[in-house]
């Protein structure tokens, strides 16, 4: 008889990662000398706006790193410019208000060689509402305000590249086609990679919309689906896969381990607050929208590359 020794692994550019952590603490990478921060005339009647959307993200991008009031942000973004010889003009936190509500946020990302392999995972997070500030303020029960957060990764760069914000009562499932819509149609998918909440005739037709695999384990007693659809025979071949092969080695023979890192992803945004500060819904989509660009602006400076080292061996 043989034992499992658990799989070791060395990461082969400790060096390049080492700097690129260094990086991530340094607030150079957050300004750019030749970044357009007075905004461009629109042409249209009226008042013109005064710093372009790149300055606003730079600046809430500040605020959402350090968990900064508005205000604080303000006087922290004066004197980083004062301290890199910046005469640029500070946006105020009325400012900052108003336009992080509209802000159409650019959520960078290099790309991954080769067809993009997403995987999908959803999770909650704590948010503050009127409801809850006026029991703070004058009594009265409390109710707790949730949001849901859908997110789906490159597998190879860890790249997000398609968030969602919904309420709670929203489920997982109908998002899938949304953040699938994300992603350029030019752009060509390999796989999607979810877990059994996405088990369902929408995510599946979705998934073959886009000619893309769908790697999601099918529910406890799952039926074969009689409906003709591409969708609905590459899910029956998995329902009859994993009926022959048992759960745990479809799991291992399809490669769904790999989600994990998409659950990693989660815990990195939550990292960056357990709590969302905006109150209202629009901008508590540009709060998340930023985080994801700030992880994406991380995993751009470096990420570890490993191997595999260890092997199976009879005792």
């Amino acid at each position: 008889m043989s034992s499992w020794i658990p799989t070791k692994y060395k990461t082969r550019n400790w060096a390049e990662y080492n700097l690129s952590l260094k990086m991530r603490g340094s607030l150079s990478i957050w300004f750019d000398a030749g970044m357009t921060w007075e905004a461009v005339p629109s042409g249209r009647r009226g008042r013109q706006q005064a710093y372009s959307d790149a300055a606003i993200q730079a600046c809430l991008t500040l605020k959402v790193l350090f968990g900064l009031p508005l205000r604080q942000t303000a006087g922290f973004v004066e004197s980083l410019l004062k301290l890199a010889g910046l005469n640029w003009s500070v946006p105020d936190f009325s400012t900052l208000c108003r336009r992080q509500r509209t802000l159409s946020v650019a959520i960078p990302y290099k790309g991954s060689t080769g067809p993009l392999h997403l995987l999908i995972d959803s999770t909650g997070i704590k948010a503050e509402g009127e409801g809850e500030w006026n029991a703070r303020k004058h009594g009265g029960p409390k109710r707790r305000l949730w949001r849901k957060i859908h997110i789906g990764i490159d597998e190879q760069t860890l790249e997000i590249r398609a968030v969602e914000v919904t309420n709670s009562s929203i489920g997982d499932a109908p998002m899938l086609p949304d953040l699938l819509n994300q992603i350029p149609a030019d752009q060509e998918l390999g796989s999607v990679t979810a877990d059994g909440a996405y088990d369902t005739r929408k995510c599946h037709d979705a998934i073959a919309a886009r000619n893309a695999h769908a790697v999601i384990p099918p529910r406890k007693n799952a039926k074969l689906w009689k409906h003709d659809t591409p969708g609905a025979r590459a899910r029956n071949e998995a329902v009859r896969a994993s009926m022959y092969l048992g759960s745990a080695l479809w799991r291992q023979v399809t490669g769904y381990h790999r989600r994990s890192r998409v659950e990693t992803k989660m815990h990195c945004v939550k990292l960056l607050g357990q709590r969302l500060s905006a109150r209202d819904f629009d901008r508590q989509v540009a709060e998340i929208q930023i985080r994801a660009a700030i992880l994406n602006d991380f995993t751009a400076l470096g990420i570890p590359k490993t191997e595999a080292v260890g092997q199976i061996r009879p005792v």
